[in-house]
């Protein structure tokens, strides 16, 4: 069998293409994100395996567990779970960022299928004109008719992946809002059980505050008699009169920091703030006994903040490709078919058929520096974009690295709160069981009380601080890394 020569043109051609696809995808970074330090723990200090015992409870740190998806169901309230499956099933920012990111994603798709695919227009025209006629060859004008009916197809070769690239960088971007959506979905979840926690404690705190005022105003009532009666001093009466007024001032606080509390929480759950829920019982809620602590290495990938800058670096990559298949030459093909003539019986008879079939190439020469402006800034822009990438892992490093010190101090304080609280309570039962028998009188009864109360007033703050720390970690832990993202959009 003889082999017919391949002709020296046609191999050069598909060297050329071959390079120039090879060029292509060496026109900017990679887009992977710079390596950053892998520490053996988060914070300055060595990380404990576990907390204190307060309350009865040891919170246990489990190092490598993977992060919770629905870690507001481990306080073990039915109450608080339908609180934040309200929010994340009304709430309006949450819908508003879902659209904008579904937005996106058409948006994406649109730009594929224009960039990938030709275009085909199909087109028709009728109109009747008067045109000037050749001169001295009879009137000076006519009229005449034009029938023309076509399809018209458009195609740019992507000889040097510009437009790849910058389906690249599109998708990436959808991948950055896809990220800030799930970053969004968990936030709203933890604001809301901050907020709900917060506004349980802060009505505990106005409570036992108002029993401090109570007990404050029956002392100086009794001082003021005692006055009256020459048994004490003058300034003993003022004292009295001095600390109940300030226990008294201390309460409108309390009470508008509970109002603006459960208002903002009616807002998170798309509610008006005249619907706002009610509070939930401080006491009810359990502090999850164990909590994991991803290890840094694998935060790069749980983290969705994290996961948002790596998706922008991506696309700040294929941008500066980009910038550089811009200065190339671009290769397009345009090709028409139709019917036209100057009746209708012309323009619908087989000598009425039209066609066209053409290329263009352009190459850029001289655009007053323009284009290499363009790469440069392009280029200026990724390197901000890895600076950016680093300052967000810093900031998550930082993140977890407070809160488990936060849950660590939360532990030893509350520790000490309870027992100076249990310890207060013992002194005020004694007292007044040593009233009953007449043995003390009645001042020094409300002085153990107020003891007691003061007490208690420590022990709900480090109460709530434990349980708002303990959802701040979870939140901070992200969400467990999957095979695929589901939510983010990939472009080969």
């Amino acid at each position: 069998m003889t082999t017919l020569p391949f002709p020296r043109h046609l191999r050069l051609a598909l060297l050329s293409g071959a390079v120039l696809a090879l060029a292509a995808c060496s026109f900017g970074p990679n887009g992977e994100p710079p390596a950053m330090p892998q520490p053996a723990h988060y914070g300055a200090e060595a990380q404990p395996t576990q907390t204190v015992p307060a309350q009865g409870i040891t919170q246990q740190f489990v190092v490598g567990a993977k992060p919770v998806p629905e870690w507001w169901k481990l306080y073990q309230s039915e109450a608080l779970n339908a609180l934040v499956d309200e929010g994340l099933r009304n709430s309006p920012t949450l819908a508003s960022t879902e659209k904008s990111l579904a937005a996106a994603r058409e948006q994406l798709r649109a730009q594929i299928g224009s960039s990938l695919l030709p275009t085909i227009d199909a087109g028709g025209q009728a109109t009747r004109n008067r045109a000037l006629a050749i001169p001295e060859a009879g009137p000076n004008t006519f009229l005449y008719n034009v029938f023309v009916g076509q399809l018209q197809a458009h195609y740019t070769f992507d000889l040097f992946g510009a437009s790849r690239l910058a389906d690249a960088a599109l998708a990436a971007r959808v991948n950055v809002q896809a990220y800030q959506f799930d970053a969004a979905r968990r936030a709203l979840a933890a604001n809301i059980v901050t907020a709900a926690i917060t506004s349980a404690a802060l009505r505990a705190q106005i409570d036992t505050t108002e029993r401090l005022v109570t007990i404050a105003n029956d002392q100086a009532r009794d001082t003021q008699r005692r006055y009256a009666l020459g048994a004490v001093s003058h300034a003993d009466q003022l004292s009295a009169q001095q600390s109940a007024a300030s226990l008294s001032a201390s309460l409108p606080g309390l009470k508008q920091q509970w109002l603006t509390t459960r208002h903002a929480l009616a807002v998170l759950l798309g509610r008006t703030p005249d619907a706002a829920p009610g509070d939930l019982d401080l006491a009810q809620l359990h502090v999850p006994e164990q909590v994991p602590v991803v290890v840094p290495s694998e935060l790069l990938r749980t983290r969705p903040d994290i996961q948002a800058a790596d998706a922008a670096l991506k696309a700040a990559a294929a941008d500066v490709g980009v910038a550089t298949a811009q200065m190339f030459p671009s290769l397009s093909l345009s090709a028409s078919m139709g019917q036209g003539g100057f009746s209708w019986p012309v323009a619908l008879s087989g000598a009425g058929a039209i066609w066209s079939i053409g290329a263009s190439l352009s190459q850029p020469l001289f655009h007053g520096g323009a284009l290499f402006a363009q790469r440069r800034a392009a280029v200026d822009t990724y390197d901000a974009t890895v600076s950016q990438y680093k300052q967000t892992v810093l900031a998550a490093f930082q993140n977890v690295a407070d809160t488990l010190a936060a849950l660590q101090h939360d532990a030893q304080a509350l520790d000490a709160a309870s027992f100076a609280a249990r310890s207060a309570q013992g002194i005020f039962d004694d007292t007044a069981a040593r009233y009953r028998l007449g043995a003390l009188p009645i001042a020094s009864t409300r002085s153990s009380e107020q003891q007691f109360r003061n007490a208690q007033l420590d022990e709900i703050r480090y109460t709530s601080a434990r349980l708002t720390d303990t959802a701040a970690l979870f939140q901070a832990m992200g969400n467990p890394p999957l095979a695929s993202e589901p939510s983010a959009v990939q472009v080969d």
